[in-house]
């Protein structure tokens, strides 16, 4: 089953035309005359000639080691964060992927997935049943609010669930580092199922753990079968991106290409994040003692409650609109919190107000 996987193509990807002002760029990298000069594009570059290298979110996500990285085998882009990420990898599923184009979402899972697959000409379903070749949409162990968490104990069964039905998986990874607080650990899903054969897209934001929300920054990546299908399908996401959105931000993409790319500050960055994270972890496990001092008979620990910087403790809509005009406290209508804004001083009063509402 892995080897077919290894030799098994998903997409039927022809190598595009450049575009008419941005090839000329690319036929300017191909020179070799030492005096080549490019105008052609109106962007930026210092006075030594040098333009912006994005950051190596690649390497973040599929490891330093990852013979995809090695091999030259991922087709990495910068995105509009990650639902820009999101929607670049449905419109290119929506037009190149060879199988059945349904999506398959878990439930529940973050509120705009399913737009952003369904305005893409993509439909989507919360079941998976069928057994034909078809997307599932899932996300890392650093999920986005009510995703499902391939972590390493359903991991397993989530990747012969995939195998078993010949599904290909889309991975969105909104939150890493913040489900565990070490970023390789919540990679552990990606670098897995890519280690096992399969060749996933991935949707990655930088929004959250590098505290950049305002700067768009993110990344989408192709793993491919060989170096000429990443050849071919890095030509059509840039036929894709052109009318999209041409360029994305630059400023928010420097801060994490310099994080990312000096070692001092990766080192400081990932000792924030994981600061972050283990206060996420401490307010969960501070909600749910709450919640048994308030009485609560329900078993908090397997719920949804435990999910990354998220929280879904099954609230339905009329409960969460309780919370809110009974508590003030305000949240989406699906039940979703961020545990971001549950503090030490809140969280008693959060718990009072969840069993209130949930008795």
């Amino acid at each position: 089953m892995r080897t077919a996987l290894l030799c098994f193509s998903c997409w039927a990807v022809e190598l595009g035309p450049p575009d008419a002002i941005l090839g000329v760029t690319e036929a300017f990298k191909k020179d070799k005359s030492p005096n080549k000069m490019n105008l052609g594009v109106g962007a930026y570059r210092d006075d030594n000639n040098k333009p912006f290298i994005l950051p190596s979110a690649a390497v973040l996500a599929f490891g330093k080691d990852s013979p995809v990285i090695r091999n030259g085998l991922n087709v990495t882009t910068q995105a509009i964060s990650g639902t820009g990420a999101l929607r670049l990898g449905a419109a290119f599923l929506e037009k190149f992927f060879k199988g059945n184009k349904e999506v398959y979402m878990p439930t529940p899972t973050w509120g705009n997935h399913i737009p952003i697959f369904k305005h893409a000409g993509l439909p989507s379903s919360s079941t998976a049943t069928t057994t034909r070749r078809r997307v599932d949409s899932t996300t890392s162990a650093a999920p986005r609010s009510g995703c499902v968490d391939p972590s390493p104990n359903i991991g397993p069964k989530f990747r012969r669930s995939s195998e078993n039905r010949n599904a290909f998986v889309y991975f969105d990874m909104a939150y890493q580092g913040f489900a565990s607080g070490c970023t390789d650990k919540d990679a552990q899903a990606v670098r897995q199922f890519v280690k096992d054969g399969h060749k996933i897209v991935l949707a990655q934001s930088f929004a959250k753990n590098m505290g950049l929300y305002g700067e768009r920054v993110g990344a989408f990546s192709v793993v491919c079968n060989d170096q000429e299908e990443a050849k071919a399908v890095e030509s059509q996401i840039k036929i894709l991106i052109r009318p999209m959105y041409s360029n994305p931000p630059v400023h928010g993409a420097r801060i994490a290409s310099t994080i990312l790319n000096t070692p001092d500050l990766q080192a400081e960055w990932l000792k924030d994040v994981k600061g972050m994270a283990d206060r996420i972890i401490k307010m969960r496990t501070l909600l749910e003692d709450g919640l048994k001092r308030e009485g609560s008979t329900k078993n908090w620990k397997t719920s949804p409650i435990r999910l990354a910087c998220f929280a879904s403790p099954v609230l339905l809509p009329h409960k969460s609109r309780r919370l809110t005009k009974e508590f003030s406290v305000f949240l989406t209508k699906d039940g979703r919190i961020s545990m971001a804004g549950v503090t030490s001083k809140n969280v008693d009063y959060l718990a009072h107000a969840i069993h209130e509402v949930t008795k």
